[in-house]
């Protein structure tokens, strides 16, 4: 994979930086790809705060992925998908369909999930669970596209 360069958001309530044990698994992971997490931020599940942050960062114009932990289960105060889904121009769905699909094996409860992939401008914006053991299920369905996704929304449309 190509360098990516990306931002790790933590939608929590109660998390802070001494206990975001998914917001870290989240970066480690990335890391271990080769991309740069250049932007850590927690956020509180307030709806606004979360909408406002992310397009502050995708309009930055130099980060390519913002992928998000917590905030997408059924709880009043899981606000990511619709924050998500105010912010982006064009879905990917079938991002967030396989990574249900493919985890519901291990975790029933994943179905209950309601994160949203997408596209605003050139970032791809991945909402994930907030659990580290959901979140390290859900990055290794989308670990293989994550650069081919990347590379498209840089303008190359090469075909390998």
């Amino acid at each position: 994979m190509s360098k990516i360069f990306s931002a790790v958001l933590t939608i929590s309530d109660t998390r802070i930086t001494s206990n975001d044990v998914s917001g870290n698994k989240l970066a480690e992971l990335l890391e271990d790809t080769g991309a740069e997490v250049s932007v850590r931020r927690i956020v509180s599940d307030n709806l606004e705060e979360i909408r406002d942050l992310l397009i502050s960062i995708a309009d930055r114009g130099d980060i390519d992925l913002i992928m998000t932990t917590g905030g997408t289960g059924f709880a009043s105060r899981d606000n990511t998908p619709e924050a998500t889904k105010a912010v982006i121009t064009r879905e990917a769905p079938g991002l967030a369909e396989m990574m249900r699909l493919k985890t519901a094996d291990k975790t029933p409860t994943a179905i209950l999930s309601r994160a949203v992939c997408g596209i605003r401008g050139k970032t791809l914006i991945i909402n994930l669970p907030g659990s580290p053991k959901g979140v390290e299920e859900c990055f290794e369905v989308i670990r293989p596209v994550l650069g081919h996704a990347i590379r498209l929304l840089s303008g190359d449309t090469r075909h390998s």
